[in-house]
């Protein structure tokens, strides 16, 4: 990405440093942990890294791991090598979002003697019932009246591991009748017994990624939260989650900065012809054998990349030229080729081969004579 380019982005943050909003810039990149990176993480890792660099500011690395089914130590490595391979580091610092678990249990501790967290027990079935539709209110649960105390107590006892997966969570209470249907009481907490790749089974119960990731990001200073089109409608719970944990009150960061709380900006995803983007797919092809593993050179992974030639400047002209939107669009694939093509063009050496040659004689040459010509390696 072109830092001498401005976007919509930009132009924000360059308004809210004109205000004061914020002192430095500080993003993050956070993948989830639960396959091999492809292309279309790359416009998520070079936004948020180049953003940075463009204002001297910082970029963490955050894993994402609040969901222990599919994460595996063996994607943090590769993520690792392909951040690396893509040029950037983590000036702003490595973290993993399993590192807050004891904290955002605090805080949710808090939410429930405040009032605006309660535990439900609606079975999944009953829960989508009452959670209405696009066009319909929703129900408020019979158990969203529940006394405080009675959250408290269950909700440490989900802690200790006394209830099965699925009896019981702990839901945000907010507006059971609002527009968007992520207001409508979501839930923070679920029961699921399965070892966690950093913290074993420390814990059974987990938080969501739409309260953990606002956390997250105050807890670690984030002035900017840079993510994909699809969490625009999330964005009024992950104010919600930030206003509510105290984080828009004026303070000062863990940099010693003041803040008022991160604030997220949403730009289209990455979508391209003829390519799979979705890593549960992708994990298909490797579990049933259809390609050879994640590094196959015909999968869009960033290791699949590397292995079929690809080079990380080529990936990041792509990014470039496709720049940052508020519109979803889908980008032919052929401009990636074209990207690598132009790249390697002016980097890869050619050489020219005979491989039938024919035989010549030549009659006016001196047998001891030798002249040499200089010949590039680009016919």
């Amino acid at each position: 990405m072109d830092s001498a380019r401005s976007n919509f982005i930009w132009d924000i943050i360059d308004e809210d440093l004109r205000l004061g909003r914020c002192q430095k810039v500080h993003t993050r990149f956070p993948p989830e942990p639960n396959g091999y990176m492809h292309i279309g993480h790359c416009k998520a890792m070079v936004t948020n890294f180049v953003t940075a660099q463009r204002y001297n500011g910082l970029c963490n690395l955050r894993f994402d791991d609040t969901n222990p089914e599919k994460e595996e130590t063996e994607f943090v490595e590769s993520m690792f090598e392909d951040i690396r391979w893509m040029g950037f580091d983590w000036n702003g610092g490595l973290y993993y979002a399993s590192e807050y678990y004891e904290e955002c249990y605090r805080i949710a501790e808090d939410f429930i003697k405040r009032g605006i967290a309660y535990i439900d027990e609606l079975t999944q079935e009953e829960m989508r019932e009452y959670r209405g539709t696009l066009t319909e209110p929703g129900r408020n649960s019979p158990w969203r009246d529940r006394p405080w105390e009675e959250s408290l107590d269950l909700f440490r006892r989900m802690r200790a591991g006394e209830f099965p997966e699925g009896r019981m969570v702990l839901r945000a209470k907010i507006d059971m009748a609002s527009s968007n249907m992520n207001m409508r009481d979501p839930t923070m907490y679920r029961i699921l017994y399965k070892e966690h790749h950093r913290t074993g089974n420390d814990w059974c119960i987990y938080p969501m990624y739409d309260y953990a990731h606002p956390l997250g990001d105050a807890l670690e200073g984030i002035t900017h939260s840079l993510c994909s089109l699809e969490y625009e409608d999330h964005r009024p719970l992950y104010d919600w989650v930030v206003e509510k944990a105290g984080f828009r009150e004026p303070h000062i960061d863990k940099h010693g900065h003041m803040s008022t709380g991160p604030r997220q900006i949403e730009f289209a995803r990455l979508n391209m012809t003829r390519t799979v983007m979705s890593k549960r797919y992708l994990r298909r092809l490797v579990e049933e054998g259809v390609v050879t593993g994640w590094d196959d050179p015909r999968m869009p992974t960033l290791v699949g990349m590397r292995r079929r030639g690809f080079t990380p400047s080529a990936i990041r002209d792509f990014i470039d030229r496709v720049g940052l939107s508020k519109a979803d669009s889908v980008v032919d694939y052929a401009l990636l080729e074209y990207c690598v093509r132009n790249d390697l063009g002016n980097v890869a050496p050619r050489v020219m081969a005979v491989l039938q040659p024919l035989k010549v004689i030549l009659t006016n040459w001196p047998a001891d004579k030798v002249d040499t010509l200089p010949i590039e390696n680009h016919p």
